[in-house]
């Protein structure tokens, strides 16, 4: 890695914790050393970014990169690449869809080892509880895994299996012990369900996964968080793409009574609706389902109320034969949506529609999400003390998504043709440039983040 050189990045748009204003930002190895006013005379090289907006990275913390085992689907390198592109300084790797599932500590040393030399920005790893590790819970948390992630429902993956409410009962206190977030995959099929067809009807689809799915599981967790904090665990239940906005009333109630209960959603949950989805599209299956446009304005309006505290990509890849693309066969799709690089123009383009501004898009998907893993002091924030993780955007610049773009491994998403403000020139890394206007860097510069390291 070169020698960093101390330099300063100018504007008159630097978001900072107080606002957008005229500054400019002193970095001397890979940290921001001080705000100076705009005009300030510095010591060393400037780059004058005139107009353009300077915020902190974005900090995307569900990616599937489903490395080692099927980098068909993705891998570290293409996946971090995409990252950059669209302005993410750190992402955290979720435990499936690779092989071997990240379960234990032997299999996330192994994920480790496959990163080596592929990172193009920061990496964090979540690891996973099945029914089958609860006893190498412990040792896969010390290892340095940020958290675990559990389904409640069938994941696609047979090697990760759904938790039992006896299993999660277990693991809330194990994850109390070390104040680290239990994320859930919240689905919850009570009446078992004979399987449906679907064939390549998109509105079929959407009705084999109800909202009540949703609404049951986030019941549930609910209702164990609660136990376990009359028993002492002060648990931290976390769940994982929210697309029923029928959940909101619960999950705020539940905040009121004291639980560490927080929220995420996605930008196909906040961009897409069912009714304009077009059937033997596969592009567009994901679990839990994009459900109708007035589900998506609740959603926004939760973000509003701040009852979901952030937006990341849950990018999840395949091979487009997994898609089935060309028999448009929903039914046998994989589910997933693949926009990683996509996320900021496509949330600040429906965001500026309803009077949210920068600033606010900026906490949902950078500020908020460093706080949630734990990295809220040195990530997130164009502030002194800080690294240097930042992306220049143009926020006024209006362009067509294409599939020359894509930096993701398969040029495949459903974002293919629509129309969004605001473009991502530029990227830094801890002060250094990782992505400049198409072109990356000589070489990844990313590092594996670990718990022990915060």
């Amino acid at each position: 890695m070169p020698a960093l050189e101390k330099f300063a990045l100018r504007s008159q748009r630097v978001l900072t914790p107080e606002g957008i204003r005229p500054a400019t930002i002193e970095i001397n190895q890979g940290r921001i050393m001080a705000i100076h006013d705009a005009g300030s005379a510095m010591d060393c090289p400037v780059t004058d970014l005139e107009q353009q907006v300077v915020m902190p990275g974005l900090v995307d913390t569900h990616v599937h990169i489903n490395e080692p085992g099927r980098t068909d689907w993705e891998g570290f390198n293409t996946a971090t690449q995409a990252a950059a592109a669209g302005g993410i300084t750190t992402l955290v790797d979720m435990p499936l869809n690779c092989i071997p599932v990240t379960i234990t500590k032997a299999a996330f040393k192994e994920k480790l080892a496959s990163v080596e030399d592929k990172l193009w920005v920061d990496c964090g790893f979540w690891g996973g509880v099945t029914p089958d590790n609860l006893d190498d819970l412990d040792e896969l948390m010390s290892a340095g895994v940020l958290g675990v992630k559990s389904f409640l429902i069938d994941s696609g993956i047979e090697e990760f299996p759904p938790v039992k409410e006896s299993d999660i009962k277990r693991a809330i206190p194990i994850l109390a012990k070390y104040q680290a977030p239990y994320l859930i995959h919240a689905e919850l099929d009570q009446d078992h369900s004979p399987v449906p067809e679907i064939g390549n009807a998109y509105q079929s689809f959407l009705q084999s996964r109800p909202k009540h799915w949703e609404n049951d599981a986030i019941n549930l967790m609910i209702r164990l968080g609660q136990e376990a904090r009359r028993q002492g665990y002060n648990g931290h239940i976390h769940i994982v793409h929210l697309s029923s906005a029928e959940a909101l009333e619960a999950i705020s109630e539940a905040r009121n009574s004291g639980l560490k209960f927080t929220i995420e959603t996605c930008p196909h949950y906040l961009t897409l609706f069912a009714e304009e989805i077009p059937d033997g599209k596969t592009l567009f299956k994901c679990c839990p389902p994009i459900r109708e446009d007035r589900n998506r304005e609740q959603l926004w309006q939760g973000l509003k109320d701040g009852l979901i505290d952030f937006i990341v990509s849950d990018h999840s890849p395949c091979t487009p034969q997994l898609k089935h693309i060309d028999s448009g066969d929903i039914e046998k799709a994989w589910g997933g949506i693949s926009a990683l690089q996509f996320g900021l123009p496509l949330i600040w383009t429906e965001a500026r529609h309803r009077g949210m501004n920068l600033e606010t898009v900026s906490h949902l998907m950078s500020t908020a999400t460093a706080d949630f893993i734990g990295l809220g002091h040195k990530k997130g924030r164009i502030a002194p003390g800080y690294q240097a993780d930042l992306l220049i955007f143009d926020p006024e610049t209006e362009y067509e998504i294409t599939t020359d773009m894509i930096k993701h491994r398969h040029k495949i998403t459903p974002y293919e043709g629509r129309n969004v403000f605001g473009e991502v020139k530029q990227t830094y890394l801890r002060g250094q440039l990782v992505y400049d206007n198409g072109q990356f860097s000589q070489g990844p510069m990313g590092e594996p983040l670990l718990r022990e390291d915060q």
